[in-house]
């Protein structure tokens, strides 16, 4: 990957913050991007290397998204990874999930990976290559209790990708997606904390018989990102332990 630009979102997580990692050791100059990070600029602290910088990014925003991919092409002059991590939960049961649960759910893992998507995929139809890595989840391709507006979101993640794929292909911008199994993220862990049964049916239902770590998904990106998936797109890789084959 060394002389290639990537820009991750959601890099303040468990799951973006692996795959930025990853990234800048395969030798990519990666742009990582949170809603989290405070300054609208670029920052220059110690969190920041030669190697990559921090970029302020909100997916619920439109002008935040537009804003901060002009920024990283200033900077780097091309995008030619972009990884789509934000994202949030939300757990309730069906008949009590929320209007403004919903709505912000479906706000920041569909639409506001859409509209990353879309920023992003105007400069690397313009530039003819890229490759597009949105991160998914088996919630969007089996169901499971508890989960009703993540799971509708991360389904319509899957087609979005597959979409993409197709429309850009002529242009070789290559769209996939990732499916992470259950991850112990502190997100999730914090969520285990809660629901302490959640744990033991992942567990109980993953053939492999234990849950996967951060590290178990930058396999599958450095691999998506790079030229030896040139001819991949359309894909959806499932990194679940055989959850999803049964």
């Amino acid at each position: 990957m060394s002389g290639m630009t990537a820009i991750v979102t959601g890099s303040a997580g468990g799951i973006g913050g692996a795959i930025s990692q990853a990234f800048i050791e395969e030798g990519a100059f990666v742009i990582a991007a949170d809603r989290s990070y405070s300054n609208a600029n670029i920052r220059d602290d110690v969190l920041n290397t030669k190697h990559s910088k921090l970029l302020h990014l909100d997916v619920c925003e439109s002008q935040s998204v537009n804003d901060a991919v002009t920024k990283a092409i200033e900077m780097c002059g091309s995008i030619d990874i972009c990884v789509n991590c934000a994202g949030i939960g939300g757990r309730s049961p069906a008949v009590d999930y929320t209007d403004e649960v919903w709505d912000k759910v479906i706000n920041t893992n569909l639409t506001g990976m859409f509209r990353m998507c879309r920023s992003v995929g105007r400069k690397m139809i313009e530039q003819r290559h890229g490759s597009i890595i949105n991160i998914a989840s088996i919630g969007g391709i089996v169901g499971f209790a508890g989960s009703v507006g993540y799971q509708a979101s991360k389904g319509g993640v899957i087609q979005l990708t597959k979409s993409l794929a197709i429309e850009w292909a002529p242009h070789q911008v290559r769209v996939n997606a990732i499916a992470p199994g259950h991850i112990a993220t502190d997100l999730v862990m914090k969520q285990w904390v809660i629901e302490p049964q959640m744990k033991q049916f992942f567990e109980s239902r993953t053939p492999m018989g234990h849950l996967g770590e951060t590290s178990d998904i930058v396999g599958g990106a450095i691999f998506l990102a790079g030229n030896s998936s040139r001819m991949v797109t359309g894909q959806v890789l499932a990194i679940d332990g055989g959850f999803t084959a049964q």
